[in-house]
């Protein structure tokens, strides 16, 4: 018996999509080879999502209610399939994230997730040394967080970054370069306010490690704050108070966006 007629579709979001996703594609007696044909991938790859092995993608979803008939089934559950791909501590940052009008992001070693290029967004996480499965879906999930800003009232966002965050190499030089690229392109859309606090600046307030704190239309401002196993949603006012009273600092400490950009610019021509 093979893996994927082994699934319990029940276990999980992802495994009731691969059942579905089969017994739709037998139903029409297609094969997996001629459907990996149709979809442009490898056999082996079908094969896997099939077996829940590897996560499906948007426009395979796409393709698969288009020939199945199945109106907008599996387009409808991806982001579910991708939601649950998160761990379950961070599914509710997640969805807050989703209805937040303003995001404010503090970073000391990374560009925020937010603005990750796919090969930056790889080089972080396989630095965890997770096995290739997990690591696809990380990816793939960091990726999905980003169409907050594809809505009709996407976020403001702000994110102060220490110097640290533009000269460290993740991925080598020509991922890096994508990646401060892709940062100088959004900081000089008006929706983005990045400012960079200078290794000439010395100390600053965000001794205490990074930190996004979400300003919602509805309900109390969260914050978000990183862990060493996994991080915490803290949403007590006085909690809350303290985070925007840091990031305020830290901005204060900040070159200008103008500046920033320049600096980033800098680094960038280095690499």
């Amino acid at each position: 018996m093979s893996a994927a007629t082994e699934l319990d579709p029940s276990a999980s979001v992802l495994t009731f999509y691969a059942t579905e996703f089969r017994r739709e594609r037998e139903k029409l007696r297609m094969t997996q080879r001629a459907m990996a044909k149709r979809a442009w991938i490898a056999p082996s790859l079908l094969n896997k999502i099939e077996s829940a092995k590897r996560l499906p993608t948007e426009a395979l979803s796409k393709l698969a209610d288009e020939l199945f008939g199945t109106g907008d089934r599996f387009q409808r559950l991806w982001p579910l399939v991708i939601r649950y791909a998160y761990p379950a501590w961070f599914r509710p940052f997640v969805e807050l994230e989703e209805a937040a009008a303003i995001i404010r992001s503090f970073e000391v070693q990374v560009v925020p997730g937010l603005l990750q290029t796919e090969r930056c967004a790889r080089a972080v996480l396989a630095a965890g040394r997770l096995d290739l499965k997990d690591l696809d879906e990380q990816v793939s999930a960091r990726l999905q967080r980003q169409r907050v800003f594809e809505r009709a009232d996407p976020p403001e966002f702000r994110a102060v970054l220490d110097e640290n965050v533009l000269r460290r190499t993740w991925g080598g030089r020509d991922v890096m370069r994508e990646q401060l690229e892709r940062v100088i392109e959004l900081a000089e859309q008006p929706r983005f306010v990045i400012q960079v606090i200078p290794y000439e600046s010395g100390s600053h307030a965000g001794v205490g490690g990074p930190f996004a704190a979400l300003t919602l239309d509805e309900g109390p401002d969260v914050v978000y704050v990183d862990g060493f196993l996994q991080g915490q949603i803290l949403a007590e006012p006085a909690d809350v108070k303290a985070a925007h009273r840091i990031y305020d600092l830290l901005t204060a400490e900040a070159l200008s966006t103008t500046r920033s950009i320049d600096l980033i610019a800098s680094a960038l021509k280095e690499l």
